[in-house]
């Protein structure tokens, strides 16, 4: 013999069910990833993601979307709905264009640059000490990088690159005398350029204001939403620090600047 249910038990049964299959619902976010070798930071930047949804209770499976070097204005429109997500400097252009999560998520040191060059080039900087001094020498940068509007801003000589590798390879030849790289990224950069002839200038460096943001689609609000809160919730229980220490403390404390004889240049950053 079965035995029914009241009714108002078997719908208290499927609200609970719904509601149980809702919280289990895993949300699948596409991340955009730059079809090069991938460096610290970027390993860092997805483990910071991921423990930010996790912190958030938002189930996700995140799935990386190669990008070529020449889909940038797809990349920074996130206009194509198999993109979700990316990271980036921030400028005015791309704060319209996605939503921005405005939590540096290198702690501002995205806008400390080191200055790689030539081995055979590094007499150069000896007794550089200003802008005006500094702006007698050859930089290079992308030509769609916010870096670039900014050194220019501040008469600085700049050669705009959309060939990434080739910027390297020019400033390591000495054809280009120097290339700005954020104290997070330029241990990765020497690494991933062994062969090269270039070195990290002692006791010199630029900086401006700026960020690094996570930059959302605006098809998705929940998503930026639920990042934001996780990365609050690292930040007020220590997760945050610990981790970006965990991948950069070593690298940041390794650079070849002495507290007395180090010279840092300020730019300003009228677009940040």
């Amino acid at each position: 013999m079965i035995t029914m249910l009241p009714l108002k038990y078997l719908i208290s049964a499927i609200s609970l069910f719904a509601c149980s299959a809702i919280a289990n619902e895993v949300n699948i976010v596409h991340i955009a990833q730059e079809q090069r070798e991938q460096y610290v930071p970027d390993d860092y930047l997805k483990k910071l993601l991921s423990k930010a949804l996790v912190s958030a209770q938002y189930p996700a499976d995140i799935r990386s979307v190669f990008i070529h070097p020449h889909q940038q204005r797809i990349l920074i429109a996130l206009d194509t709905e198999k993109l979700d997500l990316y990271w980036s400097m921030s400028s005015p252009e791309r704060e319209s264009l996605a939503i921005a999560i405005k939590i540096p998520l290198f702690k501002g040191y995205i806008g400390k640059r080191a200055l790689l060059a030539s081995k055979d080039s590094l007499a150069s900087f000896k007794g550089v000490n200003t802008i005006e001094q500094l702006s007698k020498l050859s930089a290079v940068q992308g030509h769609d990088w916010p870096d670039t509007k900014i050194m220019e801003f501040n008469g600085l000589h700049v050669r705009p690159l959309a060939n990434y590798q080739a910027m390297f390879t020019l400033t390591s030849s000495g054809r280009i005398d120097y290339f700005p790289r954020s104290f997070i990224e330029v241990h990765s950069d020497l690494a991933a350029n062994k062969q090269s002839n270039l070195s990290i200038v002692p006791n010199l460096f630029i900086s401006y204001p700026t960020g690094c943001y996570f930059f959302v689609s605006k098809r998705k609000p929940e998503l930026a939403e639920a990042i934001e809160k996780g990365l609050k919730i690292m930040q007020k229980n220590g997760e945050f620090d610990a981790l970006f220490n965990e991948y950069f403390a070593k690298e940041i404390n390794n650079l070849p600047y002495s507290k007395a004889d180090t010279v840092e240049i300020k730019l300003d950053n009228p677009y940040f």
